[in-house]
């Protein structure tokens, strides 16, 4: 098995990119191996750098760069030699079994779309992102910022593709699932969260357990928590200060400790037909290294299958 990784994609690449595979490779080591895409000139002297401990790793030459700043779209149609755009190329071609990248998040998702393509019968591909939980483990949010504006069907969507993550990956036997909504009542909400509710509330292939509330986001509640992408990553962006806000004041737990984004790496995009993960554009070793390890945990699972299975049924 082979999993990529953007190797010029983030705020301190490739340093920080290497760094991280690296220190991926001794872990997965007889279990898959890492590709990274990148400069050559840039990357191979660092790799030289970490002597016989990244010997393992192969690099793919991509003579072209995503800057954060650039328009997604464009940039991604522009630079076909990107190492965005080879990783997805490589990705689709069945030559790496996932795809990381902590570069433009934009450039990502324009690349799942028009390169590996959403799953037949998804609508909109979702990003997801871990949530702790307060007794223990994670639970999984979803869309935290690829769709800010949604159907009631996508939120029905969102509500399967996340409840099949937490099946296969996070190994939760049968998630419970809930509607981020101001009130646990079923009328309650505005005309999107209703319609949603009706429609998660009859479907067979989750275990929908009504609306939950903001103060419901830590608990064990629910394994699965459906919003829209607007909604998710004001929640998601709060909960990353509260971690920040606590580490400044050199306060230190284990359940807030999981608030810290380098504990998982990255998000993952769900819905279409292969596995991506976008980083954070801070990503150090540690969240690299994190995202390497999920995306083995997303091939190693059949995740992407098993969502293909389930919405061509």
């Amino acid at each position: 098995m082979k999993i990529a990784l953007d190797a010029m994609g983030g705020d301190f690449a490739p340093q920080a990119a290497v760094d991280g595979a690296v220190l991926a490779a001794s872990k997965l080591a007889g279990k898959a191996q890492i590709v990274l895409i990148g400069q050559e000139e840039a990357v191979r002297p660092l790799l030289e750098a970490h002597g016989e401990a990244a010997a393992a790793l192969e690099l793919v030459h991509a003579t072209q760069i995503i800057q954060m700043g650039e328009h997604p779209a464009k940039a991604y149609q522009q630079k076909q030699d990107s190492s965005i755009a080879v990783g997805y190329r490589m990705l689709h071609a069945g030559e790496v079994e996932a795809f990381c990248s902590a570069g433009n998040t934009g450039a990502m998702l324009v690349g799942a779309m028009f390169s590996v393509k959403p799953v037949p019968g998804v609508l909109r591909p979702a990003i997801a992102n871990f949530v702790p939980k307060e007794h223990g483990g994670f639970g999984i949010m979803l869309d935290v910022g690829a769709n800010a504006e949604c159907k009631p069907e996508m939120l029905e969507q969102f509500g399967e593709l996340g409840s099949l993550y937490a099946q296969y990956v996070l190994g939760i036997e049968k998630p419970t699932v809930g509607l981020m909504n101001l009130g646990e009542e079923e009328g309650k909400g505005t005309t999107l969260t209703q319609q949603a509710h009706q429609l998660l509330k009859v479907n067979p292939h989750i275990h929908f357990i009504g609306n939950i509330e903001g103060r419901d986001l830590f608990n064990d509640k629910v394994d699965v928590i459906v919003c829209d992408g607007f909604t998710g990553n004001v929640v998601l962006k709060m909960a990353e200060s509260i971690y920040d806000l606590l580490a400044a004041r050199n306060m230190h737990d284990p359940f807030f400790d999981k608030f810290n984004y380098e504990s998982v790496g990255g998000s993952p995009i769900l819905g279409i037909n292969d596995n991506a993960i976008i980083g954070h554009g801070v990503s150090t070793p540690l969240a690299i290294c994190n995202m390497l390890l999920q995306g083995y945990q997303m091939a190693h699972s059949g995740i992407a299958e098993q969502i293909k299975s389930t919405f061509k049924s």
